[in-house]
């Protein structure tokens, strides 16, 4: 992706929300992702844990976007939703593998792979550095509504209209031009 003509994070046309904490033990605010969540490395989904989101918050949902794709819409990496309100740090890997840690109710929606997990970074060689926008939502249902087999567009479309708070965590990565 050419400098300068990064696209908009996900957010940026949404209506304003009450801003909260996500920090993470694997992914640094601004940083570069590690290779445990590159697609051909560990393809581990990263720990998160999150803070200071509003008390009416009924549930939580998790998504990890690149908007700097190459396909003219982003690539959704990961959609999990339904995380009970209790819930508010999920482990490293209860996205993906055998799901280790993941909560009793939370779904996972489709990503852009075609699967139903966290799916890593997989930028096209020498397409420069892709943002990896990793957002958890505080959401004022239970139970947000649609099912396993929800595109992540629906997912967000729900997302838009049930959303209290919401907390980013931004970091890029890019695979080098082969020689």
């Amino acid at each position: 992706m050419a400098e300068g003509k990064r696209a908009p994070l996900p957010h940026d046309f949404h209506p304003p929300v009450v801003p909260f904490t996500v920090v993470s033990d694997d992914v640094v605010a601004d940083g570069v992702l590690k290779e445990a969540q590159v697609f051909a490395a560990g393809n581990t989904s990263p720990q998160l844990r999150w803070e200071g989101f509003p008390a009416e918050a009924k549930s939580f949902a998790v998504t990890c976007f690149d908007p700097d794709a190459p396909t003219g819409s982003g690539f959704w990496h990961w959609v999990l939703f339904d995380i009970p309100a209790s819930v508010t740090e999920l482990p490293a890997g209860a996205g993906s593998g055998s799901f280790e840690g993941l909560p009793s109710g939370a779904v996972h929606a489709r990503n852009d792979y075609g699967t139903r997990d966290f799916g890593g970074a997989a930028p096209p060689p020498g397409d420069g550095p892709h943002r990896y926008v990793f957002t958890v939502y505080a959401v004022d249902q239970e139970k947000l509504g649609p099912d396993a087999d929800a595109s992540p567009a629906v997912v967000g479309f729900n997302l838009r209209f049930h959303t209290l708070g919401r907390a980013q965590l931004v970091a890029e990565y890019e695979t080098p031009a082969q020689s």
